[in-house]
């Protein structure tokens, strides 16, 4: 990850925790396709709004984010272990019925992002169902507030995945929203089977 993305959410882990808006509405489709009580991998839980959803309709979760500051507010927010591990530390290999990945993985510089999808591919079971959410755009760069955003597009984003294993593409769609910095954002939703 960007270090200098990363050295936000270390110094902002409170601000952006008070922040954090409730569980997307797409994490209940995201469950439904996954058996009940099965292994999900959380990546960049943030606040853990989205892990408390997991928690209480009995999923095995392994929640994790890559800043150590967010990841101690939202195990005491949650009562549950959130691991510190960043994307590329990732090495489990056919563990989990699912993979969750709400905006985080858009912080990936995009010359490194098709290792990390492969990351995700090797870490799911057969059959297992992957989420995750970017910025929409062309080319790379900064928000206001210093972080870095791999923005990609369709047709962009399809290719990084086909270089990572094979998946079959459940959903692709498109939502807005309003960042942190309060900008106006077009977010790029994708739910994949591995293949």
């Amino acid at each position: 990850m960007d270090e200098t993305t990363l050295q936000f959410y270390r110094s902002n882990a409170e601000s952006y925790a008070a922040w954090a808006k409730a569980p997307s509405t797409r994490l209940i489709g995201f469950l439904g396709l996954l058996p009940p009580g099965g292994s999900i991998l959380e990546l960049g839980c943030g606040a853990g709004n989205h892990a408390t959803e997991m928690l209480a309709r009995g999923f095995n979760l392994r929640a994790t984010d890559g800043s150590p500051e967010m990841a101690g507010m939202a195990s005491r927010k949650l009562n549950h272990p959130v691991e510190v591990m960043l994307f590329d530390q990732l090495d489990a290999r056919e563990a989990y019925d699912g993979v969750w990945a709400s905006a985080c993985l858009l912080h990936v510089p995009r010359a490194e992002l098709a290792a990390i999808l492969a990351r995700i591919h090797r870490a799911l079971k057969a059959g297992g169902v992957f989420y995750a959410s970017f910025k929409a755009g062309e080319g790379d760069g900064r928000d206001s507030l210093g972080r870095y955003y791999n923005y990609v597009s369709a047709d962009w984003l399809q290719a990084a995945c086909a270089t990572a294993g094979p998946w079959q593409c459940l959903s692709s769609d498109t939502s807005e929203i309003k960042s942190f910095d309060e900008a106006p954002a077009t977010m790029r939703h994708l739910v994949m089977r591995k293949g």
